[in-house]
């Protein structure tokens, strides 16, 4: 074995193993190259976390509208965080659901709390990070 690459062992549902090497196969990868993607992708999401100072990017939520008073909730949070929300997109993707984009520049530590805020939302089902330097 080359010493540039590490062997290893992972548990999965077999599901979803048989949906991720569907995956794989139909654009073309490996299950290996596909994986290290997959990690490089999950570092990313989570690296801009423990950085400081000035990002831009954009926080991608889809909610359910008809939870609670999600909207009131969510339109209250981005009132608090005028100073770092450029703009915003909301798109009615079917009778229950939106996706809402936000366009962010400030503080790392800022645009990390308003996301988490988003995030714990009662409502809200998936939220996304997406930060560049």
């Amino acid at each position: 074995m080359s010493g540039n690459v590490s062997r290893i062992s992972i548990s999965i549902d077999p599901e979803l193993l048989e949906e991720f090497d569907k995956t794989t196969q139909k654009i073309g990868y490996n299950r290996s190259t596909a994986v290290q993607l997959a990690m490089r992708d999950f570092l990313t999401e989570h690296k801009w976390k423990d950085i400081e100072g000035v990002l831009a990017g954009v926080i991608t939520m889809m909610y359910d509208h008809h939870t609670g008073n999600v909207m009131e909730e969510l339109t209250h949070l981005q009132h608090d965080y005028t100073d770092i929300i450029n703009s915003s997109t909301h798109i009615h993707l079917d009778h229950h659901n939106c996706l809402e984009i936000l366009a962010v520049k400030g503080e790392a530590a800022k645009i990390k709390t308003l996301a988490e805020a988003l995030g714990t939302t009662r409502g809200v089902k998936q939220i996304r990070v997406t930060l560049m330097r």
